[in-house]
């Protein structure tokens, strides 16, 4: 069975039209709380999340959804928000982890990449904290899924 049809999703990798329609529902909510004042900042930041994502090239956009999936499933107390024009992760206000669209920077792929702020220092005194990814496969989508989790461990 392909990852496209084991996952459900649509021919071009990403979300799946009940997936898609469940994401705007979620939108609209955010939206209808972002308007109940000024209480309501992480709903704002995170319908602005999801509209940046909405707004990409399809490719990206596919690739953006699969990674705010991952993330907000695999780490729940990040929240989403804005950063430098681009989807990003905070825990405490501070950007943990972010998504770089590959064709809003003119790069021939985008990056997933983490900040100080995760801990993802290893003995060995190396380590990365960005990736090139050009596409998901369920091996990438479990590194990301680990990256998250140990990042966010103390």
């Amino acid at each position: 069975m392909s990852t496209k049809a084991k996952h459900g999703r649509g021919s071009a990798g990403g979300f799946s039209d009940e997936e898609r329609a469940a994401m705007k529902a979620r939108a609209a909510e955010l939206k209808k709380e972002a308007s109940g004042g000024r209480g309501n900042k992480k709903a704002t930041d995170e319908l602005e999340l999801l509209v940046k994502i909405a707004e990409m090239d399809a490719s990206d956009r596919d690739l953006a959804e699969r990674i705010h999936a991952i993330v907000t499933t695999n780490a729940p107390e990040l929240s989403p928000k804005l950063w430098y024009g681009q989807p990003a992760y905070a825990r405490k206000g501070k950007v943990v982890c972010f998504f770089r669209s590959g064709q809003d920077d003119k790069e021939r792929y985008s990056t997933f990449g983490f900040t100080p702020e995760a801990n993802l220092d290893d003995d060995s005194g190396v380590w990365s904290t960005s990736f090139a990814v050009a596409q998901l496969s369920d091996k990438a989508e479990k590194t990301i899924a680990t990256l998250v989790k140990d990042a966010l461990s103390a």
